[in-house]
């Protein structure tokens, strides 16, 4: 028999924990219907007595209503009216005056339409389960003298060493110390096809081992791992409510207590002139259920929920419903350079080094320092510094300074690597005439400098960085859907920012701006009456992304400090999945518009018809779950692929 896991809790029976939620589960409006049917047809068909019949009433009442008031006492204790609260003071009166069969069919269809529409909506939680089963629950713990030992995966801790063989997911995010593999990382970032690793190469937890057997140094532990993150937003995004949906929310505390309200003087005004009290009564406890905004309160949850849903099977991770939302209204983009117009495989095209410097320690050094970095390029140099077969050193000690580049250090000696003004103020040897030359040559054709300086070591590397191949094609897309103009922002030199702008065809584009103009750039844009998405994936794009209507971060693997900032992160770090985004955004809120007016429609018809010539109870509560119901499956649409355009 197995116990459960330290800091866990025994799952309590289902339902009980969906009593505890509130949740109607399917067996509620089933017992609920077979009782009242009992209580309907027994006296007559079955030839049970009178006492039987109502008894089968009480159950049907207790079953269909027991959610309903477990939710409407939480509301109480929180001093709000609910839908709940109506529908319960409803059945009770339709049986106060003797009307079982009606209160208890109230009862029924209510508990079916919440139990159809938990269902429903379960659909649109799918993503994060499917999520949460990629994470493994044990790890290969390798200890310094080479033996094993199998730990909890959220045991790990940074330092750490695991064994990952054939077939495995890796259980933490790390780097590969020995051994040559290949990683299944599709429910990370969305690559279809394995991608080959070996030492000095980052893994992702949740990501499968597809090679050979791999010893990975654990760089975060479990709690912190880039799923982790993945599933925390997600989370969030559930949570997170529209500015619709909050208005909403407002808007039911005050109509719930003026439909009270309304029922109470639809009773007491038609007695007082002389109309019997059971027709005045009966009317009334009509008017509570067709008045009830069961379908007003769900057609914006119902509709981002399944929006949120889908976004996320398609690498889209919005940070709730009010980025969704307003993301339908942006008319503007501005795009970071560096990993986001740029970001296929960016190359060390040449390597000047300063007066006694050689390529090979330039190279080294630069390599020792961008290992550290999180930064696109950076990888560049790491990369090339390894097909040189050159002996990199050990850096430590970090610092990065936003937009001009970052420090470490290199046996106990400070190594900086940026642009040229920034190293300049660590010393080290100037580049003389013709290096410079060869400098302004480089940059002239359109090629990114960093310059390096630190450890007796100075010089500068020229990086070419490649223009997505699907940059182009998302800009005209989101020109096509109607969004003004595209701007590009970047630290790099003139010459490189006009390459990649007249690659990709934005409408206007900066160069050398610092972080802080970045945001000075959106601010002026929304000053302008502008509503902004920002797009980048740096520490350095962090400032404008917060800045914006809209932040978007590329990709789970950037920094940490763009994927907290932003509102939507694009998962698989393809552009082409913006203009997709907006699409999803202006379909939600086209069906939310739909089913607000839709909803909004069937409660005032119901109550006109029911004041002005009475509605039958039951015929009252079909209409209004029915509208409910509907409601739902309009916004479950959201699921479905989106049709080409």
């Amino acid at each position: 028999m197995s116990t459960p896991r330290h800091g866990q809790q025994e799952a309590l029976p289902a339902w009980v924990q969906a009593l505890a939620d509130g949740k109607e589960p399917v067996w509620t409006p089933v017992v609920c219907g077979a009782l009242a049917l009992l209580g309907w047809l027994g006296p007559d068909l079955l030839g049970l007595p009178d006492w039987a019949g109502k008894l089968a009433f009480v159950g049907a009442f207790v079953a269909g209503g027991a959610f309903s008031l477990g939710r409407s006492i939480q509301s109480l204790k929180a001093r709000r009216l609910d839908i709940d609260l109506l529908m319960l003071l409803s059945a009770l009166g339709a049986a106060s005056i003797g009307e079982y069969a009606e209160g208890a069919a109230l009862l029924f269809l209510f508990s079916l339409s919440n139990a159809l529409e938990a269902r429903a909506l379960r659909r649109t939680t799918r993503a994060i389960e499917s999520l949460m089963e990629l994470r493994p629950d044990e790890a290969m713990l390798l200890a310094p003298d080479g033996t094993e030992r199998k730990v909890a995966a959220e045991e790990l801790e940074p330092g750490q060493m695991v064994r990952i063989r054939p077939g495995e997911r890796i259980p933490v995010d790390g780097r590969i110390v020995s051994g040559q593999t290949a990683a299944d990382q599709a429910a990370i970032t969305g690559e279809s096809t394995p991608e080959p690793k070996g030492p000095g190469d980052r893994v992702f937890a949740g990501s499968i081992n597809v090679g050979g057997t791999a010893e990975v140094a654990v760089e975060r532990r479990a709690s912190e791992s880039t799923l982790a993150r993945i599933i925390e937003l997600v989370e969030e995004a559930r949570e997170a409510k529209a500015p619709t949906q909050r208005f909403i929310d407002r808007f039911e505390q005050g109509y719930a207590a003026t439909v009270i309200f309304a029922a109470a003087v639809a009773v007491v005004l038609p007695v007082a002139f002389g109309e019997a009290f059971r027709p005045a009564f009966y009317r009334a406890m009509t008017l509570l259920v067709v008045a009830s905004p069961c379908a007003v309160v769900i057609s914006t949850p119902a509709t981002f929920l399944a929006a949120l849903g889908h976004a996320a099977r398609k690498g889209l991770l919005f940070k709730g419903g009010s980025p969704l939302e307003e993301l339908a209204t942006i008319d503007s983009f501005a795009f970071d350079k560096t990993g986001t117009l740029t970001g296929g495989r960016p190359v060390v095209t040449a390597v000047v080094p300063f007066g006694e410097s050689t390529a090979d320690e330039v190279l080294e050094m630069a390599a020792a320092v961008e290992r550290l970095s999180e930064h696109h390029l950076g990888r560049a140099i790491v990369e090339s510094a390894e097909s040189r077969n050159l002996t990199v050193p050990l850096a430590h000690g970090l610092v990065n300074h936003r937009g001009r580049g970052a420090v470490a250090q290199i046996s106990d000696r400070q190594v900086a690597v940026g642009r040229h003004d920034f190293v300049a103020e660590f010393g080290g040897q100037a580049p003389n005439a013709q290096e410079m030359r060869q400098i302004e040559r480089l940059e002239q054709e359109a090629r990114t400098v960093v310059f390096i300086s630190g450890n007796g070591v100075s010089g500068a590397l020229a990086i070419e960085d490649q223009v997505r191949p699907e940059a182009r094609s998302a800009i005209e897309q989101l020109k096509r859907l109607g969004t003004g103009r595209t701007v590009m922002m970047t630290g790099d030199n003139p010459a490189v920012a006009k390459r990649v702008a007249d690659a990709v065809e934005v409408d206007e584009w900066h160069a050398e701006v610092m972080p802080e103009e970045k945001v000075a750039i959106v601010h002026t844009m929304l000053s302008g009456g502008e509503r902004v998405a920002m797009v980048g994936d740096g520490v350095n794009d962090a400032p404008a992304l917060a800045s914006a209507t809209v932040g978007v971060a590329m990709g789970v693997s950037g920094t940490d400090a763009a994927l907290e900032t932003a509102d939507l992160v694009l998962v698989r770090d393809e552009l082409k999945l913006l203009p997709y985004a907006v699409r999803l955004s202006r379909k939600a809120q086209r069906i939310v518009r739909q089913n607000l007016a839709f909803a909004c429609a069937v409660i005032a018809i119901l109550v006109v018809v029911n004041l002005l010539h009475g509605l039958a109870l039951p015929i009252g509560v079909v209409a209004h779950e029915g509208s409910t119901i509907l409601v739902v499956l309009n916004g479950l649409r959201l699921l479905r692929p989106l049709e080409d355009e």
